[in-house]
Order: C-alpha cells, then structure tokens, then sequence
C-alpha cells in the first residue's frame, strides 16, 4: 500500500485550485461536497467557473497563482493540463505548506483523490493507486446501487442521538443498539413514516434495550475452511465480523484472521501433532470466561469444526456455563484437497464408501480396522498424517494392502502455496520425510490426481495467443 487512506478534516478550512478549466472544474464538482473554503486561481477562467463564483460556491481570484496563495491551505490541486504550470503551482504550494496534488500526475502528487460514494455523513472512498481508474469507477457504481439514498439519513439521526445511547454500557450491548436501528428498526421507520419515524424509533428502541439488561455471551463454533478466504462461508464471515473475541486455531490463515472485526481480541489456541499445544481444558475455560463475561465469542476452527476438532468438548463446555451455542460449518481439509488433484471423494465403480482417518489420537498413534482399509478400492482421507506416515504405511502393507495403491498428499490444500506429492504406498516413506513438509497436510489414501488437468478446462478462444507465446 503506497498510499494510506484517511479522512482529512476540511470543514471551514482552504482548499486552493490552480487553474479554470475543464479539469479544475471537475475537481471543484467533488470538492463543493464539503464545508472547506474554496479558492480558485485563475487568469482566464471558463463559464462553468464563472457560474460557481457568481453562484458564491467559490472565491475566484482572476490570475495566475503565486507565492503564498496556499498560506494556511490544507490542500492544494494544480489542474492546468499544463505540466510546467503545474509543476510550478505545485513548488509554491509546497512552500506554503499545503499537500499537493497535481491532476492526473501520481508520481509527483503528495495524495490522490478517490472515487467516492456519497451517503453524507457515510462516504466510501475507493482508490487504486492509479493503477485502474476503471476498477474504482466500477466499484462506485456497484455500492451507489447497493447503498440506499435513506442511508445518510439514518446516520445523521443517529449522530445525533450517540448521547442519549451512551446510557447504555460500552461494548457489546451498544454494538447491538446500533446495529438494530440501522439494519432493522431505523429502515422500517424511515419506510413507514419518514423521518419523524425514524427518530421516535430510536427514543423507543434504547428503552427497549435499557430494559433488556446485560445479556448473557453467546459462542460461535465456526469452521474456516481450508485457509483460502474465498472459501470462508458467507454465516462465518458474518460471525467474525461481530465477534467480540476470537480464539482461533494454528492452522487458521493470517489472511481470515484479517476478516475479525478490529476491535475484536484474537487468542492464539493452536495445537500442534506431537508438540507444544494449548491444553483443551483451559481453551474451554477460555472459552467460558469470556462469554459469561457477555462477550460473543468466535472459536474459529480451520477446516470444519465438526472433524477431528474437539466439537463435542466445547458444546459441552457451553452447555455447563449455560452458554448457548452454534455451529457453522466450514469445508474440510479433505474436500479442498480432493480439488486440488481434480478429483472425487467416492466414484461409482471405484468406491461407494469413504473413510475420514487421523493419523494419531490423544493416545498417540490411532489404530484403524487395517484390514478392511487394505482392501482394493479402498479410498481414505487421512488428517494429522505426516508424522505418523511410516505407522501408517506399515500397518497397511502388513495387512496385505497393495505396495502399488496409489497416495497422495497435499499441503497447503487452496493456499498460493499448496503442494502435492503423488506416490505409490510402498514409497510413501521415505518419500514424504524427503519433500519437507511444512504446512498442514491431508493423505489420500487410494487416489492418484487427476492427469491432464488442463484438458478439464473449457477452452477460451480469447486466451489462444497467449497460451502459444508461453507454450
């Protein structure tokens, strides 16, 4: 990010333009949405100009900008089409302490003006860098439909009743004040009776909310997939997004840790196969403390919640603090690594059954009715496998499964960094030691990928040329 994004406080402050046509005019457009002082240089400005100084939208000065006109200025814009005028307008008003930005000229600009979705006092600022204009014009269109007109107002109203919410108590029990006006109440008011409505159904939603009382926490047991953030459930994006505390596993990506709400408090829970790891009990007792505490509270699983993660501890756990409870699932491991290789989990001929292992247990190593698993045709999916490989591989082979069944395994299953190591079982080991492993894995045991993947995939005529130049 080159540029950092800010809201910058110009109401009854200078803003300074250089330049009277068509391109300062543009500017001036969007800068007559504020409460800043408008100042326009310009020896021969256009009618469009003329029309805002004599509409008393702007001061107009009939010349050329010089030495000290951007004295006490926030911001300044050269907007000649003149790249040695403005490279002179930009010197001065540099001098004289104001940010600068030089229409059309990113390099030498000290801030870039994004696109802009007006809902007053709610703006979205949409910039790319420079990079593609026509993206940010995109996504403004996009939001204007999405926004509706009645959103600014609602905002107003309830900026102006944030002092008569504070009666209730910071954190939790505000958050869910405001965020039954705005997406319940307030539209409904404003629906029906306008914005006299609107405001009679805020005096009687902080009555309803103050009578309430302090609510009991509330425990989320999300899954979060296989670590790929488009493959996050729309209810666990949702989930993060109010949670007051989010206790997440290891192997959740930085990438959806980024998703939580900011305000949110993220515990590190993670466990490790065979090494250093946060004891269940206490992930419990972390668990229930803060949703007795009245915090709504994200356990945020990688994969899906209800395989090989404990689920049944931490409802219980729940249960116990009468703490209520819900799970939303997430795509397994298994699933995203099944795709991976291009291929299907159970296939009529192949497999009508399905067996989802774990390498170790609580015990240590975890034993499987081996002989059924050595039978042809087989399929598993194996989690928390690597370093229990060779116990696996062993227990196979003894009970006579073919040294030739083929084995997958895939790392990182839907991340930019996902790998896959395609053997047959009797070179499983040393096979897997040797590829150094270092991200989560899932072992198919019985599947091979998929050959050809490519040939899979619709051809698009559009992208001819440029297969032939890599090719």
């Amino acid at each position: 990010m080159q540029h950092f994004p800010i809201f910058l406080a110009v109401a009854g402050r200078r803003i300074v333009v250089a330049g009277g046509g068509e391109t300062a005019l543009a500017k001036l457009r969007l800068l007559r949405k504020t409460e800043a002082h408008l100042t326009v240089f310009a020896a021969t400005p256009d009618a469009g100009v003329e029309a805002l100084a004599a509409e008393g939208h702007i001061r107009l000065v009939r010349r050329a900008f010089g030495p000290g006109d951007a004295l006490c200025a926030v911001l300044a814009y050269a907007a000649h089409d003149d790249a040695a005028e403005d490279a002179r307008v930009a010197a001065l008003a540099r001098a004289d302490g104001a940010l600068v930005n030089i229409v059309d000229n990113l390099a030498d600009s000290a801030f870039i003006t994004p696109a802009i979705v007006d809902r007053d006092p709610v703006v979205v600022a949409i910039g790319t860098e420079g990079a593609a204009p026509v993206l940010a014009r995109a996504i403004k269109a996009d939001l204007e439909t999405r926004l509706p007109p009645t959103l600014g107002l609602l905002a107003r109203l309830g900026k102006a009743f944030r002092h008569a919410a504070e009666a209730l108590p910071m954190g939790r029990r505000r958050r869910d004040f405001w965020a039954d006006y705005y997406f319940n109440s307030g539209p409904q008011a404003i629906d029906k009776h306008g914005e006299m409505g609107a405001n009679v159904a805020l005096d009687l939603l902080l009555g309803h909310h103050l009578a309430a009382g302090d609510r009991v926490g509330h425990v989320d047991l999300v899954g979060a997939g296989p670590g790929d953030p488009d493959l996050l459930t729309l209810k666990a994006r949702k989930a993060l997004d109010t949670a007051d505390v989010v206790i997440h596993d290891r192997l959740v990506t930085p990438q959806i840790l980024e998703l939580a709400r900011r305000e949110a408090i993220l515990i590190d829970a993670g466990k490790e196969g065979f090494g250093a790891a946060m004891a269940q009990a206490d992930i419990n007792a972390l668990i229930v403390r803060h949703g007795r505490a009245g915090a709504h509270v994200v356990r945020l699983k990688a994969g899906d919640p209800t395989v090989f993660g404990r689920l049944d501890e931490e409802i219980a756990a729940c249960e116990a603090a009468g703490l209520s409870w819900r799970i939303v699932p997430g795509i397994t491991a298994a699933s995203a690594a099944v795709a991976a290789i291009g291929q299907s989990l159970t296939s009529r001929g192949r497999n009508s059954s399905l067996r989802t292992l774990t390498g170790h247990d609580t015990r240590g190593f975890a034993e499987h009715d081996w002989r059924a698993l050595a039978r042809p045709g087989e399929v598993a999916a194996i989690y928390m496998g690597k370093k229990t490989a060779r116990f696996l591989q062993g227990r196979l082979l003894m009970h006579g499964a073919d040294p030739a069944t083929p084995v997958t395994v895939v790392e990182n299953a839907s991340r930019p960094d996902q790998r896959v190591l395609s053997v047959t079982l009797d070179r499983l080991e040393p096979a897997l030691t040797d590829a150094a492993l270092t991200g989560p894995a899932i072992i198919f045991y019985g599947l091979a990928p998929r050959e050809a993947l490519a040939l899979s995939l619709p051809a698009d005529p559009a992208l001819t040329p440029l297969n032939e130049a890599l090719s």
